[in-house]
């Protein structure tokens, strides 16, 4: 704690006697959630789960001629984490969420380095996940080039465990973070194009993943690419969206990848009054091949809570290596007024490859989102509802006899964003 309130300290201390420029702003993110079937089909017999946690973020950028530095510490509170006068974090969730450092080299090239957030295009692929109170970032180091209507990112990441607070591991280089699909090392590029009404980008991105052996020893680097495009057409009141990605190589465990693929198409219209329209359908492979390989595409870094509906049944950290999903959706926004507005979606679920049974429809689920802006901040509140079908028990692993016949959840949520220099 003394060394935070000393770090503050001294930020703040810099922004008044610096002539560069500096400013301080945060975040604060209350939420509360009934989840009675969130991510997993619930029993009868279960007690749902409801509770609240918040989001604490202090941000701190200074911009100078030649470069911009920026931190962002951040914590997780689930309320009633900690035992009454505990002196330390029960579940040890501070973290500096962002510390980077934006170095100008030229005209229009900068490198950036250090931890960050990693977002591109519709974020499918790689995304802020900002939805997740503790949200998404990666320690890379990236050289951009931007030039009027294009540009290009190229990143690097290499990651490396401690085994004490002295340095990096004595020997060798065995990376033993593990889960949801935590790499050794990556890279990538991504390149972006803009037109009057029609933009477009190419992302290659290749992660290694650490093997080990059944003795817990170092076995090489599975390598996994992911690569494809998105697409984006807007004239008046009309927007097509798409993307077209394809996975080859390995995944962790020396696992190989053949034929993985993902295609979805958008398309949204905006009427004359506040209301937008739109449909959509989203096919992603699913696994058919022999022990040993897969098809199944997975999404890894993109912000998946955005994707296949908000109670999180898909690809947000499961469905890693399944039948695969086609998503057939139908949304809706209207905008009551400058200050608040109702979104709804509904979405069809079926698995892209069959089941066991032959079975591949899954369900039905309905989402809707009100969001009302205050004076100062703002207030969310969001429903869902899943209508399970018998591929959706078969997949879950629930038998229908004993799944609550409502599944659905329910969140209420503040933001606040304070300006505090």
């Amino acid at each position: 704690m003394k060394l935070k309130l000393t770090l503050l300290t001294l930020l703040a201390f810099i922004s008044i006697t610096s002539n560069a420029q500096f400013s301080i702003d945060g975040q604060l993110r209350p939420r509360t959630e009934y989840r009675h079937g969130f991510g997993n089909l619930i029993t009868k017999d279960a007690e749902p789960g409801f509770g609240f946690s918040t989001r604490a973020r202090v941000n701190f950028d200074y911009k100078a001629e030649t470069y911009e530095v920026y931190i962002s510490m951040q914590d997780v509170l689930v309320w009633g984490e900690n035992r009454q006068i505990d002196p330390k974090d029960a579940n040890n969730s501070f973290a500096i969420f962002e510390a980077w450092a934006n170095i100008k080299l030229g005209e229009k090239t900068k490198t950036k380095i250090g931890r960050q957030v990693l977002s591109y295009d519709d974020q499918r692929i790689m995304g802020g996940l900002d939805w997740a109170q503790q949200g998404r970032n990666h320690d890379a180091i990236l050289f951009k080039y931007a030039k009027e209507k294009s540009a290009l990112d190229v990143g690097f990441a290499y990651n490396q465990d401690y085994d004490n607070i002295s340095g990096f591991v004595s020997t060798g280089n065995a990376y033993n973070t593990t889960g949801f699909f935590s790499y050794k090392t990556m890279q990538y590029a991504h390149f972006q194009k803009d037109w009057s009404s029609f933009s477009g980008s190419l992302l290659f991105l290749n992660n290694g993943f650490q093997n080990f052996t059944t003795l817990n020893e170092q076995d090489g680097i599975s390598n996994l690419q992911t690569f494809g495009a998105h697409l984006n057409y807007k004239v008046k009141g009309l927007g097509l969206a798409a993307n077209l990605f394809m996975q080859t190589g390995e995944r962790q465990g020396e696992v190989k990848v053949k034929n993985a693929s993902l295609l979805s198409l958008e398309a949204k219209y905006k009427f004359n009054v506040p209301f937008t329209l739109g449909a959509g359908v989203e096919v992603i492979s699913g696994n058919n091949a022999s022990a040993g390989e897969t098809s199944a595409f997975f999404p890894l870094y993109g912000t998946n809570h955005k994707f296949n509906g908000y109670m999180d049944y898909f690809y947000v950290g499961n469905h890693a290596n399944s039948v695969g999903l086609v998503d057939i959706h139908i949304t809706a926004n209207y905008q009551f007024n400058e200050k608040s507005g109702l979104s709804a979606q509904v979405l069809n679920f079926s698995s892209q490859k069959a089941l066991p049974s032959g079975e591949k429809s899954l369900g039905t689920e309905v989402d809707l989102v009100y969001t009302q802006k205050l004076k100062g901040f703002t207030l969310q509140a969001g429903y869902s509802q899943m209508f399970a079908t018998d591929g959706m028990y078969e997949l879950k692993n629930t038998a229908e006899s004993v799944a609550a016949t409502t599944q659905n959840w329910a969140w209420v949520m503040l933001v606040f964003k304070p300006k505090f220099l």
